[in-house]
């Protein structure tokens, strides 16, 4: 989760996502940045080394690539700020989908994992879509992170106008949820399936 407050509209869809897929047959590994402190800079000891593909990152870093490592699907759900992901959620993404962990090895790492982004936007759809910026967040999302680490089966699902109409956002998460949960029926049967989710929400 990559919201400051837990009472925000993020949370509760992240909420709505733990207990969904919970129910659904999965093990649930909910991350909350804020909560956990999560340091969004990228310092020297978690700066790329192009020369080290297996580069030792610091202690922070490498407790959460192990808790992606054992994900198989990852759920982030995250405000839309500035048309874009939060800077905690960012920082997220730059230290610890680091260079050899995430990428730049001939065999993509994350290639069997399945990946969901779920965004709230305060504009309607109408405003946000007629401006382009769904497509930016989109392409970005899908092709700039995930298909780059490896990451095929993607989706890509914009709350608009979250300022407005919470009970209608909570059902359309509840049908990606659902999506999520169809796509994937073989898993049900196995309690030991981890999702983390990433609730900004």
């Amino acid at each position: 989760m990559a919201h400051p407050r837990s009472d925000a509209l993020t949370a509760a869809v992240a909420r709505r996502a733990r207990e969904r897929l919970a129910r659904g047959g999965y093990e649930v590994d909910v991350l909350d940045l804020h909560a956990e402190g999560f340091d969004p800079r990228l310092g020297p000891a978690d700066e790329p080394d192009w020369t080290d593909r297996d580069k030792v990152y610091s202690a922070e870093v490498m407790a959460h690539q192990r808790r992606v490592d054992a994900a198989d699907l990852i759920v982030a759900v995250f405000p839309v700020w500035w048309f874009g992901l939060p800077a905690i959620l960012k920082g997220w993404i730059d230290r610890v989908w680091n260079y050899g962990f995430a990428y730049g090895r001939s065999r993509a790492r994350l290639a069997a994992k399945r990946m969901a982004w779920i965004g709230l936007a305060g504009y309607p759809r109408e405003h946000f879509v007629a401006n382009g910026w769904d497509d930016v967040l989109e392409r970005t999302l899908r092709v700039g992170i995930s298909e780059f680490c490896g990451i095929s089966d993607v989706s890509v699902t914009l709350l608009y106008d979250s300022l407005e109409s919470a009970p209608a956002l909570i059902a359309t998460a509840d049908a990606t949820f659902d999506q999520l949960l169809d796509s994937r029926p073989e898993l049900l049967a196995q309690p030991t399936t981890t999702e983390q989710a990433l609730t900004p929400p």
